[in-house]
């Protein structure tokens, strides 16, 4: 009993209250990422537009998070981490009410705007609740409270996924992209208007569920944790973070580990597609049981993290880490070489390798940074554009169809993950041998 309570209490104060709604936090921020990966594919049919044109959603989308972290940084040390929940919450609000005049508009870029809008807010609030987590509790348990906390992202995840797959996906105009092709203007403006108020409608319900959860943070007492340094001398600080060579180093797998995630939850889809419909199944059955793989990725996932912070408990967060990008390297072989179920099934198994890896580089990198959490917490939160980038690289190869004659371009595009995974594996074999010294 006395180590779960000093998990999220300091001093014999206890953060149980706060420490549960910055968790929420969490599942909101892992719903709206969730909720986006299908719509890829989703806008890609809408539009008629090639995987890369699709792939725009997610420049924008984690484009946000990559032009708001040190605006978010800068903010949250002149004023506060509740303060900067807060602005996190209003923008992620504000973006996905703007699904609504984007549909009534009907252009593309309209929602991509809406989007970037959205992760601005997300970039906010995960600047804030990241370190936030880190401070209400022991220095020494603060990697396995992040984790802990971070185990309730994949939930909201699991929802966004749920989501995506039961009111968009599976209530989209059942036609083909091959068919969409063949419509005259009219009739596939009158198809792209039904298939947006579809799309959108989630969006509007989760905006409002975003503004009820702004009022009960705004009106809860929060805790001032770490909120007593309100200078922000910028450039002395990246300095001083940035020559920690563990911290550097953290910034960069946490770069290469985000794009490896968004690729494998994102593409799951045109990986699952490829594979059903070569058994032959129609291509939106295929998308939809692709979706239902996703969801199964993602309860892998939540499994994993759960176990991974209990084994937190007997190995050491860099030890872990380098064993877990082991394994997903592995699996990301076989999903590249199987062109079967096996590869899918593998592709499920990479999940529960990733499950600790992005709080486990956030809290090792930013252990030991004291009031420069905050913009180091933003310099990692600026990694997560390796979401923006890494992703379409892939989606140009996945266009190419084939590749080296008839190999699938879908399995030889994860060739990208493999990677990240090993720069990943890499970041935990440095800070093992690091810390052991």
């Amino acid at each position: 009993m006395a180590q779960s309570q000093s998990l999220i209490s300091k001093n014999g104060v206890s953060y149980l209250i706060p420490f549960i709604l910055v968790t929420f936090c969490f599942a909101l921020w892992g719903f709206a990422n969730d909720i986006t990966n299908p719509m890829v594919k989703a806008f890609s049919k809408i539009f008629r537009m090639s995987v890369t044109e699709g792939a725009l959603v997610q420049v924008a989308f984690y484009g946000g998070y990559f032009c708001m972290a040190f605006p978010a940084a800068i903010f949250i040390r002149k004023y506060s981490y509740k303060a900067g929940v807060l602005m996190g919450l209003g923008l992620y609000a504000a973006g996905a009410l703007l699904f609504f005049p984007a549909k009534a508009v009907g252009i593309y870029a309209c929602f991509l705007l809406a989007y970037f809008i959205m992760t601005c807010g997300l970039s906010f609030l995960e600047t804030s609740c990241n370190p936030y987590i880190l401070t209400m509790g022991p220095e020494e348990t603060a990697t396995r409270r992040l984790n802990m906390a971070q185990c309730f992202n994949p939930c909201g995840s699991i929802i966004g996924m749920f989501v995506a797959m039961n009111f968009i996906q599976a209530k989209l105009d059942s036609r083909s992209s091959a068919d969409r092709a063949l419509l005259s203007d009219s009739e596939f403006e009158a198809l792209k208007q039904a298939d947006l108020s579809v799309l959108i409608s989630p969006y509007l319900i989760i905006g409002l569920v975003i503004v009820a959860m702004f009022l009960v943070i705004f009106f809860a007492k929060m805790p001032k944790n770490g909120d007593g340094n309100t200078e922000i001398n910028f450039l002395p600080t990246l300095r001083r973070i940035f020559s920690l060579k563990y911290y550097r180093e953290g910034v960069i797998a946490q770069f290469f580990y985000v794009g490896a995630q968004i690729m494998c939850w994102t593409f799951i889809i045109q990986y699952g597609t490829r594979v059903f419909m070569a058994e032959g199944m129609g291509e939106q059955d295929a998308e939809v049981l692709s979706q239902q793989f996703n969801i199964y990725a993602m309860l892998f996932f939540i499994c994993s993290r759960f176990i991974a912070t209990f084994l937190m408990k007997w190995l050491s967060p860099a030890r872990l880490l380098l064993i877990f990008g082991v394994l997903a390297m592995l699996f990301t072989l076989g999903v590249i070489g199987f062109q079967n179920r096996l590869g899918l099934y593998c592709l499920v198994c990479v999940s529960g390798c990733m499950s600790l890896m992005f709080p486990t580089i956030y809290g090792i990198a930013l252990d030991g940074l004291g009031d420069d959490a905050k913009f180091g917490a933003a310099g990692l939160i600026m990694a997560i554009l390796g979401g923006s980038v890494l992703p379409p690289l892939q989606a140009m190869i996945i266009d190419q169809g084939t590749v080296f004659g008839s190999f699938p371009a879908t399995n030889a595009s994860f060739v990208l993950p493999l990677i990240c995974f090993l720069v990943v594996a890499i970041y935990g074999y440095s800070t093992m041998k690091h810390r052991g010294a």
